[in-house]
């Protein structure tokens, strides 16, 4: 399946002229070829734009039979209720109601319906104990949901979380969506005595107000031995280094993180549902991919 031919309909749609001279020809073959190579451009690897020698050494491209669950080799579930410090209101499942492929992507859905004590179900899927990496660039093409209380989110924890405890281990959130910001993406990372509402990140918000959810978007970090770096359609919004931690707190983000995809209902942050809110919702995700450098430039 071609998941990167968004030019497809404009191509089809042109029309030249019967009476064409010569040079418009030779223009309207210039045009094809530019439109042509113009999706490989928009969807180009990151790591092309950045120095050094890079190479893709894993990936989700969710491949899967419709209906089936994601690669088990590969992720793992997280389940449960208990509002994960958030308060927040859903139901973590393993169904295939909650998270499954279709049509060659992943979809979490977030659902409203009585189970297990909760008024929502929704789900929450990681490589912890899987895969992790200290090192590279993380990326996902998502189009997220939309609504009051929604909070759609594609991050990464230390591997030590077991034994540090959070936020000791190190959380890097490399996209969060509120609903009640439509047009705006979060990038944020949180350590000891930044953490929370201290957690330490910057937004980025579409231009002419578009909303976030109307379309496919690529989030990325590139994570650097003592820097992490936020994209967003491959351009760079926001960046942290140990300089920028409040006086006397750690870095603790040069050390290995596995990775997590959650759709949220309600919590302190988003806030909840209301009367606008509406049900199903969805978080599709058209990949997950993971890139490094050769050990030598570390």
């Amino acid at each position: 399946m071609n998941k990167f031919s968004p030019h497809t309909a404009v191509l089809s749609v042109y029309e030249p002229k019967p009476a064409a001279t010569f040079e418009v020809a030779v223009l309207f073959g210039v045009t094809m070829l530019i439109m042509a190579l113009l999706p490989l451009k928009l969807h180009a690897d990151p790591a092309e734009a950045l120095p050094g020698s890079w190479q893709m050494v894993w990936s989700d491209e969710f491949n899967q039979p419709d209906g089936s669950k994601p690669d088990p080799t590969k992720w793992g579930y997280d389940t449960g209720g208990n509002g994960y410090g958030n308060n927040e209101k859903e139901y973590y499942t393993d169904r295939t109601n909650n998270v499954r492929i279709e049509d060659g992507k992943l979809v979490i859905e977030a659902l409203r319906q009585d189970f297990s004590g909760k008024h929502y179900t929704s789900g929450r899927i990681l490589t912890q104990g899987k895969y992790s990496w200290t090192y590279g660039i993380f990326e996902a093409r998502i189009k997220i949901p939309r609504g009051q209380g929604i909070w759609p989110a594609f991050w990464m924890l230390g591997t030590s979380i077991n034994s540090d405890s959070w936020p000791d281990c190190g959380e890097i959130d490399i996209m969060e969506n509120i609903g009640r910001e439509p047009g705006t993406v979060h990038g944020t990372v949180h350590g000891p005595g930044y953490s929370g509402a201290h957690g330490i990140g910057g937004p980025v918000s579409l231009a002419d107000n578009a909303v976030v959810a109307d379309n496919f978007h690529i989030f990325a970090v590139d994570c650097e031995p003592g820097s992490v770096t936020w994209f967003m359609d491959g351009k760079k919004y926001f960046s942290i280094t140990p300089a920028s931690l409040p006086q006397g707190t750690r870095w603790v983000f040069d050390k290995p993180k596995f990775l997590l995809l959650n759709l949220a209902v309600g919590g302190f942050w988003p806030g909840y549902p209301d009367a606008t809110s509406t049900y199903p919702q969805r978080m599709v995700v058209d990949y997950v991919r993971v890139y490094q450098k050769s050990l030598l430039a570390y």
